[in-house]
């Protein structure tokens, strides 16, 4: 009996330095290796996540699923392009698909802002260089990141071909325009941010902010694992492209053109 009781301090002990003194992974120690920690049974559950976007039916100067994005997330504004911290945005169509872009390209195509954001490729070159692993694919598809983890490095800007990671080169708490969201976490000054397809959403039951912004359902997310949701829907009745599909990463964005 001494002798399992001095094992477990140990146990402890060791969580402690590591600092990994979580209550969660005591409870599991305490139970016999069984987490005392259960998942919201209201959870948005899915096997691989995506996002269909159809620009056409985006209206003139809508900015309402960036704003809404940019609100929940606490995503700050400096107010220049060049310390742009952005999880989704717009771009216009020759910059969004430079491989199918061409002078004869459909005229409706050429002013229309295309809605870009992380991709969540299925062959995340991000992850691959990321040395800390703060940025990492769960298997539901998402590719998260961990803010405490994140060096400042760099490497998975780098290596993002979709521009779809920001560095914060100050501090940008001070310059959270919106109402300061207390249910997710603030940056700090030398860490990379981006989107994560609303996953601290999904935990509660939420669809992402940027879709239920958007009343036009220019935007629609689902499960493409799942053959009766709407994004496998719209993907079996129309022709979709993802961005820049030459580079193999395999993005889980698609865009109605």
């Amino acid at each position: 009996m001494m002798e399992s009781s001095r094992r477990f301090f140990l146990k402890l002990a060791g969580i402690s330095v590591l600092g990994l003194g979580a209550k969660p992974v005591i409870d599991a120690l305490a139970g016999g290796g069984q987490s005392r920690v259960s998942a919201n049974p209201e959870a948005l559950v899915g096997k691989s996540w995506a996002m269909v976007v159809n620009p056409k039916k985006c209206e003139e100067g809508c900015k309402k699923c960036i704003d809404a994005c940019h609100r929940v997330h606490n995503v700050p504004d400096f107010g220049n392009p060049k310390d742009e911290i952005k999880w989704i945005w717009n771009e216009p169509y020759e910059d969004a698909f430079p491989s199918q872009n061409h002078e004869y390209i459909e005229d409706s195509l050429k002013d229309i802002p295309i809605t870009v954001l992380c991709n969540h490729c299925d062959n995340p070159p991000c992850v691959r260089v990321c040395p800390t692993k703060a940025t990492w694919k769960r298997k539901d598809g998402i590719v998260m990141m961990d803010y405490h983890r994140c060096i400042g490095c760099r490497f998975c800007m780098a290596a993002c071909p979709y521009g779809a990671r920001s560095l914060n080169w100050r501090d940008p708490r001070p310059f959270i325009k919106k109402e300061l969201n207390r249910e997710f976490p603030t940056r700090t000054k030398g860490v990379v941010e981006k989107c994560t397809f609303c996953e601290e959403r999904l935990a509660k039951g939420q669809i992402p902010a940027c879709v239920e912004a958007c009343k036009e359902k220019a935007l629609v997310f689902g499960d493409l694992d799942d053959p009766n949701s709407e994004v496998r829907e719209i993907l079996r009745s129309h022709h979709t492209v993802r961005r820049k599909p030459e580079l193999g990463t395999l993005p889980q964005v698609y865009y109605i053109l």
